[in-house]
């Protein structure tokens, strides 16, 4: 007897193994996502897509991604818009502005998350075309092993945006991105210009400071080797640098966030699938089952160690070195998304006449 029970519960076991390890086998075919989450990240969320759906058939050389900076991406897909047929089947990028503009051109999948509302701490498309994966935030950095040697020139690190922007004393030693080719810079922008935070003349400051338009990668090295004295930058490249260096048994003293009195501005990147008569491989049902995967707990782990915050409610981990990221909602100065759908021309328009053509 205690034979055939072994016996009967090893079957069971097999069973509801085989079971687990077939939950997406059965989702097959092709499929490309466009991306601008750091390569880094991506081949996390490459190698485990490739696990979780054994066949499925990456689009881009072995792989499901395809990467560029998010307003590289829009001027790619603005092209293959002419066509009426994109070169992708979903799109993680980095600011929900751009999924509200193809939401109205026609070009989105609804697609459904059960329990979206209960499951969410950011806002997501009520209908299923756009859901938040991943939370950027834009913060400033500095370096404090230098602050006494920068006050004794005169210069204070900011401790806000306003500062940033507007501390004579700042001039020629600061440094941030390029919202024309990042999209997590032009969330900032279209922040800090907002009639009700710091207006257009927020971009008459940084002039008047001399920023330096730089990658991150620049901007950190320049922080550490006492070029600049602050930085407008992504908190997770600074995460990156700190945990990369502890890893390597020599941490270092020389990079610090700051969470900028006046606020941060919370970036909560979408992801889309598109509608499959604009779509590369017209495969809406993979594209559906790998939106839902990426608002599971195991994809959200994987944000987390791409240095990002995660989207669910109730998720008490952050990245290392971080804060709680419900204090960070508490702090976010916010983005009129809709605006910033309506008016990216004009945004990048008042950026270049006032900013880089100075």
């Amino acid at each position: 007897m205690k034979k055939l029970l072994s016996l009967v519960l090893s079957l069971l076991l097999a069973c509801s193994a085989g079971a687990a390890l077939a939950v997406n086998e059965d989702v097959e075919g092709t499929v490309g996502i466009y991306s601008s989450m750091y390569p880094f990240v991506i081949d996390m969320m490459d190698a485990a897509i490739k696990a979780e759906f054994p066949n499925l058939t990456p689009a881009y050389d072995g792989s499901f991604f395809f990467y560029g900076g998010t307003s590289s991406l829009i001027t790619k897909v603005y092209g293959e818009m002419e066509t009426g047929t994109l070169g992708c089947d979903m799109m993680l990028v980095a600011e929900p502005a751009f999924s509200l503009e193809l939401k109205e051109a026609g070009y989105l999948e609804p697609v459904e998350v059960e329990n979206a509302d209960t499951l969410l701490r950011f806002p997501y498309d009520e209908e299923g075309y756009w859901y938040p994966v991943r939370v950027c935030n834009m913060v400033l950095a500095y370096n404090p092993e230098m602050e006494g040697d920068w006050a004794a020139k005169g210069v204070t690190i900011p401790r806000t945006f306003k500062a940033f922007a507007e501390d004579p004393s700042l001039k020629g030693y600061i440094s941030m991105g390029n919202p024309m080719t990042s999209g997590t810079t032009f969330a900032a922008v279209a922040s800090l210009i907002q009639d009700d935070h710091y207006g257009p003349d927020y971009l008459d400051g940084l002039a008047a400071n001399s920023v330096m338009i730089e990658s991150g990668s620049t901007a950190i090295a320049k922080l550490q080797t006492g070029e600049c004295a602050a930085i407008m930058i992504l908190e997770e490249s600074i995460l990156k640098v700190l945990k990369e260096a502890e890893d390597a048994g020599a941490p270092i003293t020389n990079l610090q966030c700051i969470y900028p009195e006046d606020g941060v501005v919370l970036i909560p990147s979408t992801v889309m699938t598109v509608a499959e008569e604009h779509s590369a491989n017209v495969n809406t049902e993979a594209c559906e089952a790998v939106e839902q995967w990426l608002l599971s707990e195991e994809a959200q782990k994987l944000i987390l160690q791409g240095y990002m915050h995660s989207v669910f409610a109730g998720m008490k981990e952050y990245p290392f070195h971080s804060m709680d990221t419900d204090e960070l909602i508490a702090k976010d100065l916010g983005v009129d998304w809709d605006k910033a759908f309506h008016n990216r021309e004009a945004i990048n328009t008042v950026w270049t006449e006032k900013v880089t053509t100075k």
